[in-house]
Order: C-alpha cells, then sequence, then structure tokens
C-alpha cells in the first residue's frame, strides 16, 4: 500500500493539487488523505475510485497496474497471468507484466490434444516469432503446412493468415512472442 500512496501523492503533486483540495473532490477529510498518501490507511474501492477521477487517471495506474518493466521485470511462473482459452481448449498466458512503452508482448500457449489458436489472436499485428516448447504442431502460412517439433521455431509476419493446431496426443506448449 505505500506504493499506493506515494502514486497518489506523486501525481496529486504534478497536478499542483493541495492535498486539502483533492480531499474535498473526493469527499473525505484531508486527514484521511494523508493517512492513504503515508500509508496509514487502506482506501476503500468507491474512495480510490474518486481520487483517481480527480487525479484525470485510473484506478489501475494509481495501484501500479501499468508499472514500468525495469521496476518490475520479474513474473514468477506462479505469476502467470491467464488471458483467454481458445473455443477448442487451447490457453495463452501473459509472460510479462503491462507496461504501455513495451514492443512486443509475450504468451505462453498450453493446446491440449486436438486443440489449434481459433479464436485467440484476432487483431494480432506485426511480426511473431513462436519456439515450440513440447508437442508436435501443425502450421499453415499462407496455406503451405509446417511441422515444427520440439525445438523448432516460426517467425512469420501477420499479413500473413495463419492456422496452427496441436497435432500429437499429448499436451503441448509453445512461446509465443509478437512485436
Amino acid at each position: 500500500m505505500k506504493r499506493l500512496g506515494e502514486r497518489i501523492k506523486k501525481k496529486r503533486e504534478l497536478q499542483h493539487i493541495q492535498l486539502n483540495d483533492l480531499a474535498r473532490r473526493v469527499g473525505i477529510s484531508p486527514s484521511a488523505l494523508s493517512q492513504i498518501e503515508k500509508a496509514k490507511a487502506t482506501p476503500s474501492i468507491v474512495t480510490l475510485k474518486h481520487i483517481a477521477i480527480s487525479l484525470n487517471t485510473t484506478v489501475g495506474e494509481l495501484i501500479g497496474e501499468f508499472e514500468n518493466l525495469s521496476q518490475n521485470p520479474l513474473i514468477a511462473k506462479a505469476d502467470m497471468k491467464f488471458v483467454e482459452k481458445s473455443t477448442d481448449g487451447t490457453e495463452m498466458y501473459l509472460l510479462s507484466n503491462l507496461d504501455q512503452q513495451k514492443n512486443m508482448e509475450t504468451y505462453l500457449l498450453r493446446f491440449v490434444s486436438g486443440s489449434s489458436i481459433d479464436g485467440l489472436f484476432a487483431n494480432l499485428k506485426g511480426q511473431v516469432f513462436c519456439y515450440v516448447l513440447n508437442g508436435e504442431f501443425q502450421f499453415f502460412l499462407d496455406e503451405v503446412e509446417y511441422q515444427l517439433l520440439p525445438g523448432d521455431s516460426f517467425y512469420f509476419d501477420t499479413l500473413l493468415s495463419l492456422r496452427v493446431s496441436l497435432q500429437n496426443a499429448d499436451d503441448g506448449e509453445l512461446l509465443w512472442v509478437n512485436a
């Protein structure tokens, strides 16, 4: 909570807003806001939302959702964020923190027997690098078929049509990097 209070205070000071003025806008006492900024009190979700609105920002930004990767570069295996699941069972996990300055997105794709990427990456743009961690995959790039095995990699431009599916009976995993 210390970082939350620091972020609130920094945003307030950058906008040259006095503590009393922000407290009045939010509907709390100046001492309550001071305690929040000093991490001696935790704001309710409603109060946090009012603070974000009053500072022309988002709750996500105040809680550090978009912290710079250099401040928090590690994603432990237990902290991988589930993103979505394809219509036939492939699960997609985000392998890096959210950062608006990032030039690439990194994912782990976990396939079950016969699953594909159908329904995933609907708005895919740029270039993609894939690395097969395990499993046997079939890639169709502009209707040209490629068979990929563990240790194989694949690089393509998203202007080309792509279909990917797991071919073997076991589960499979791909490292997927979109830049």
